[in-house]
């Protein structure tokens, strides 16, 4: 295998004119092949993706993303690709390590990581997670009409995984929620016809619910995510930690808060990140129960792991403020308040405590 093996970039897109010209432009110094394959633009997404590459194809739509995927691997010259939308930018790649990383897992699947920017607390937040979007058409295809999944060749053969040194910001997130709702009601039409044909997948039913938090419909998302923790889930799979936390964020939401308390009977099973720590701090918050929560929130700040932006920095400072405050210490809450940099619900604060002092 060469120094630099050569790698086909290969995405869908629909009416992405927003969002297209950064995602090519980012990927414009790595000289890789692009294919993109449009399923009904009526803007200038085509127009816009000529300028990076001539390798874009029509495809007409019919309500499956892996049938759309397939045919943009179809059209791949090589062996290799990485898979992108067109609302996710690279902003780091190591080619010597990628290409090295290839030579050792020739037939696994690479994973990136995804910084997936939203608004929480009235500040831009991130998710980090990792995603299998790396690897060989000689063994992989995509199954599934939404959420598509990576799935070999050989019929019922699994495969590992690896994490590749490629980042990307994805900014699909952002918006209103009237911009979001179109995306979400596409999605829930097709999650809802997966459901029909395998009505006891959890997985199906956690989309569902990330589908409805993406609005902020909590009381949905609520019942979606408590439909999936239904089945006999792993807890160690990385959208049950993430369903847990957003699950227990819709309880709150909802005025759920005694019912959130229940997660104490799975607390061990996914203490291991500073974003449980935070959200049970929260839990503990709303019970009134202000020791546990002091608690909860010192953990997160001493945990290493953190997949939110600030739930084991800022995040969790302000909340041990605005428990101190509660409490009647000022001084130790402003102290607190002041160590959370420029996140805007602390400065709100200072500038509230500052006024009751004038």
């Amino acid at each position: 295998m060469n120094h630099c093996t050569p790698i086909s970039v290969c995405m869908i897109a629909k009416n992405e004119e927003k969002n297209i010209e950064k995602c090519l432009a980012a990927l414009k110094p790595y000289g890789f092949e692009i294919v993109v394959v449009d399923t009904g633009s009526a803007d200038k997404t085509k127009e816009i993706a000529a300028r990076y590459t001539n390798k874009i194809y029509d495809f007409t739509w019919i309500n499956d993303f892996s049938a759309a995927r397939n045919y943009s691997l179809a059209q791949a010259s090589n062996e290799y690709v990485l898979i992108l939308d067109c609302d996710e930018i690279i902003k780091e790649l190591d080619m010597k390590q990628l290409t090295a990383l290839i030579q050792e897992h020739p037939a696994e699947v690479g994973r990136i990581l995804l910084d997936n920017h939203y608004i929480s607390n009235q500040t831009d937040a991130v998710y980090q997670d990792r995603l299998g979007r790396f690897f060989s058409r000689k063994f992989f295809h995509f199954e599934s009409a939404i959420h598509e999944q990576i799935t070999h060749n050989q019929t019922g053969l699994q495969y590992e995984s690896y994490d590749v040194p490629i980042q990307a910001d994805h900014i699909g997130y952002f918006g209103s929620v009237e911009d979001l709702r179109g995306k979400v009601e596409r999605n829930n039409s097709l999650l809802f016809q997966e459901l029909k044909k395998d009505k006891d997948n959890p997985y199906l039913y956690f989309q569902i619910g990330q589908s409805y938090n993406m609005i902020y419909d909590y009381e949905n998302s609520y019942k979606y995510y408590q439909k999936a923790l239904e089945y006999d889930v792993n807890p160690d799979a990385e959208w049950v930690q993430m369903m847990i936390i957003a699950y227990a964020n819709a309880l709150l939401h909802t005025g759920r808060e005694k019912e959130a308390l229940q997660l104490e009977g799975v607390y061990d099973a996914f203490a291991s990140s500073a974003d449980f720590f935070c959200i049970m701090g929260q839990i503990y918050l709303a019970n009134r129960q202000y020791m546990k929560a002091m608690m909860e929130f010192v953990k997160a700040i001493h945990c290493p792991v953190a997949h939110q932006t600030g739930t084991n920095s800022f995040i969790p400072t302000y909340n041990i403020g605005l428990i101190n405050e509660m409490m009647g210490d000022i001084s130790t809450a402003l102290t607190h308040y002041r160590n959370c940099g420029d996140f805007p619900m602390a400065q709100a604060k200072i500038n509230e405590l500052a006024q009751k002092n004038k």
